[in-house]
């Protein structure tokens, strides 16, 4: 959103293609997920067309809707309603992490403990119903279902990486304060240095999963430890690569003279959904690497 003066009245946009098509291609991306982890060959074909659909449409629609700030026809409801939609939507999120959160709690406090009561001791005499992170030894199964595999700790690769997202939070929040001051190449500096940030937490990420697999044998099919540490991390890391994205296109509509002091969601609606996504990390990093 620039320094054009805003429509004063509510903005109705015309009937618009790109929900159908946005849904056309997801449509592809879950057909082909879905054979290809079941051993399809060409899942991963209707895999990668589907996404390549839904992105090209994410452009088209993305393009349409910055014309149309920049050209003024967005008014103050029309920013309303954007802040009501992007907290809601960071709601959801929370209910996404919450879910699995709720599901590591589960396993830990109630699964496990089950699975050591008189019958199961009687069957497998062998088997620790203890939180493998709790007691050395207690990752393998008796029946040889699930290998032996070692833990992650938080030393280093975790440490570091929660380092790097906390300070990609403060970059964010003095690139802020410098678009308020309306000093715009301070802003691109601090913005640039949170997005080059979050591609740093990536690949540590990637380095992270590279050690867990091959040094570790941690895998998602190591038990209950293995899919739930996977699916946290794996998917804050998925949302870290997602928030990055939405900041690199700030940065670069900001290099473009979009945004002013007074009207910028676009830049804050992408500081919101930043700062979530650390704060999940801030409790993926106690709940997982920690306990």
């Amino acid at each position: 959103m620039s320094s054009t003066p805003a429509a004063p009245r509510y903005f109705v946009p015309e009937p618009s293609r790109h929900p159908a098509l946005a849904a056309f291609g997801l449509f592809f991306v879950i057909l082909g997920a879905g054979q290809w982890v079941n051993g399809v060959s060409w899942g991963k074909w209707s895999l990668a067309f589907g996404l390549v659909w839904f992105l090209g449409v994410l452009f088209q629609w993305f393009s349409q809707a910055i014309g149309e700030s920049e050209s003024g026809q967005y008014g103050r409801k029309v920013d309303l309603s954007f802040r009501w939609s992007m907290s809601w939507f960071i709601f959801s999120e929370v209910m996404f992490f919450g879910a699995f959160f709720t599901a590591l709690w589960w396993a830990r406090s109630h699964s496990i403990p089950a699975l050591g009561n008189l019958d199961n001791a009687l069957l497998w005499p062998d088997f620790k119903a203890v939180w493998p992170s709790l007691a050395a030894g207690a990752t393998g199964s008796p029946a040889g279902t699930v290998e032996p595999f070692r833990t992650m700790t938080p030393f280093w690769l975790p440490t570091i990486n929660t380092a790097l997202l906390l300070s990609s939070g403060v970059t964010l929040t003095l690139a802020h304060h410098a678009l308020l001051a309306q000093r715009r190449g301070r802003t691109l500096v601090w913005m640039s240095l949170t997005v080059l940030l979050g591609a740093v937490f990536l690949l540590v990420q990637g380095y992270e999963y590279y050690h867990a697999y091959h040094e570790l044998n941690l895998k998602l099919t190591s038990g209950v430890y293995g899919s739930t540490f996977y699916m946290l991390t794996g998917f804050h890391g998925f949302h870290v690569f997602i928030g990055m994205l939405m900041l690199l296109f700030i940065t670069l509509r900001l290099g473009k003279g979009h945004f002013s002091a007074e009207r910028h969601f676009g830049f804050e609606g992408a500081a919101w959904y930043w700062h979530f996504v650390d704060v999940v990390w801030l409790g993926l990093y106690v709940l997982v690497y920690w306990l």
